[in-house]
């Protein structure tokens, strides 16, 4: 449940002559290529799609591009006749050479950059992840419907257990990729408000050895904003749609304890904590307490149903339907949800993060 801390789908303008322009190829083969098929090379992520380059598949069922990496540092995707999709890491100087799996065509080997075996051992190790967090989701919910309180704190329990051990992983991982692109691909799944030391000294290495790097320049600004948000600090102002299309703020609800809860559908672990943020709601909501609530969905149909389903009852539910690019969570530094801040009746940050039994204590605390 992690945000692309570089956010590599953003731009920045920089000098061409300050940077290292180096030439890279990617090539591959397929026998599943038909004649006349196209690879393409794009951006990923970009709305239009950005198509950067496209060459005709020979009859020897091989591609090839070949161009210059003017950033130090781009990720691109590889569209092999519009049904083979994958993401290359490119620095510059590199001779990439891809081959899809004979039986699988959704299966691809990429060879000949060590920033893009780090990137499929990431990826990989978080995809075994997921499958798991998704079957024990189904888990969860069964054991909601039997009320088994038991069975829901171990699934919660196991859940965090796997994925402090992801996490200890990708920790261990980023010294030796330096300072690449696969070390700032790496803190997409780091928690940045536990990680923040590592992610800073990241972002420290990457301001000194790597300053004309586009990505790693993106890298540092989002890093140093992140940090700025401390307990002690006014929250930024934050005015959304409601799921009626009407703007809520968070300002308007200043006179109350206030929990800020960034939250998505489709976040497993999210739907898991919503059972305790409303138990908590319902004890303190009479007590000045209020929740508002960020979603970092894309499709509201399926925000409003998570919201009737997981029985969120209260008024101030917000989104722009952005995702990852919510200005909102982009403000607070959000790159992993769920994640929330606790105000006071000023708007002041108090708390960060807090859930279940932590989350009720400290309420018990301010509003006592």
């Amino acid at each position: 449940m992690k945000k692309i801390l570089t956010a590599f789908s953003l731009f920045v303008t920089l000098s061409a002559a300050a940077q290292k322009i180096q030439d890279f190829t990617i090539s591959g083969y397929s026998k599943h290529f038909q004649p006349n098929d196209k690879a393409y090379l794009e951006i990923p992520g970009t709305q239009p799609l950005v198509v950067l380059d496209s060459v005709t598949i020979g009859a020897d069922k091989r591609f090839t591009f070949k161009r210059k990496e003017m950033d130090e540092g781009t990720v691109y995707q590889v569209n092999l006749a519009k049904t083979t999709r994958f993401i290359v890491l490119i620095e510059g100087g590199e001779n990439i050479e891809v081959t899809v799996d004979d039986k699988d065509k959704s299966r691809v080997t990429i060879a000949g950059s060590k920033n893009n075996d780090y990137y499929a051992q990431l990826t990989g190790e978080f995809k075994k992840m997921q499958e798991t967090g998704a079957k024990w989701q189904d888990e969860y919910a069964k054991a909601e419907k039997k009320n088994d309180a038991a069975k829901m704190a171990k699934i919660r329990e196991d859940f965090e257990k796997i994925s402090q051990e992801y996490t200890a992983k990708v920790k261990a991982m980023i010294p030796e990729m330096g300072t690449s692109l696969a070390a700032l691909f790496a803190t997409n799944f780091l928690n940045p408000e536990a990680e923040m030391e590592t992610i800073l000294a990241l972002a420290e290495r990457f301001e000194k050895e790597r300053p004309n790097m586009k990505q790693g320049q993106i890298f540092v600004g989002n890093a140093k904003r992140m940090r700025g948000i401390q307990i002690g600090d006014v929250a930024p102002e934050i005015a959304l749609n409601s799921t009626q299309n009407q703007p809520v703020s968070l300002s308007s609800l200043r006179g109350k304890v206030v929990l800020i809860d960034f939250w998505a559908s489709w976040c497993g672990p999210c739907r898991m904590e919503n059972p305790n943020v409303v138990r908590v709601y319902n004890r303190f909501k009479d007590k000045g307490f209020e929740i508002y609530s960020v979603s970092l969905d894309r499709d509201k149909n399926a925000w409003v149903q998570a919201i009737g389903k997981d029985g969120l009852v209260w008024p101030s539910h917000v989104s722009d339907l952005k995702y990852w690019k919510s200005v909102a969570a982009q403000a607070y530094g959000v790159n992993a949800i769920p994640a929330t801040f606790l105000l006071d009746k000023d708007g002041k940050v108090i708390a960060k993060n807090l859930r279940g039994e932590a989350l009720e204590k400290k309420l018990e605390e301010v509003l006592r």
